[in-house]
């Protein structure tokens, strides 16, 4: 699948790292250094805008080494860009740690997937068909 993409972030391109990778690095798009304290939230622009072909949807997901080094990550995750978005990919972090953690100009923040979708129709009906499961909810088909 081929997107279009405007870059007007002084930074590099996003890409893929490895010949297997799922996501691609998302970079913050920021001119100074951004202190997060605890529980705090920031919307971070990334300088990038997209046009991807209708039936994909890109997801804004959190870093794993952002998680786990600095108690970052994407609080809304994933966050959907759908494919009628051309408005510029920001990044909602959260840091979850205990301490103040900074984000750098040009920092890898999230990443970005590509997925295929489709819509659903909804057909009202007034009874569905019974499984097994049945409306066992949260837990429900675990080994007690």
């Amino acid at each position: 699948m081929k997107v279009k993409v405007v870059n007007t972030a002084p930074f590099p391109m996003p890409k893929y790292e490895t010949e297997a990778s799922a996501g691609m690095d998302l970079r913050a798009n920021i001119q100074e250094l951004i202190v997060l304290k605890p529980l705090e939230r920031i919307l971070i622009k990334t300088g990038l805008f997209i046009e991807m072909e209708q039936g994909f949807e890109a997801q804004v997901r959190p870093r794993s080494g952002m998680a786990y080094k600095k108690g970052l990550t994407v609080l809304n995750a994933p966050g959907t860009i759908d494919a009628d978005y051309r408005g510029e990919i920001g990044v909602i972090l959260v840091n979850l740690s205990n301490e103040i953690v900074s984000i750098e100009p040009g920092e890898r923040i999230a990443q970005l997937v590509f997925a295929k979708y489709e819509q659903a129709i909804f057909v009202e009906t007034e009874q569905l068909n019974d499984t097994k499961r049945g409306s066992g909810g949260f837990g429900s088909t675990g080994i007690q």
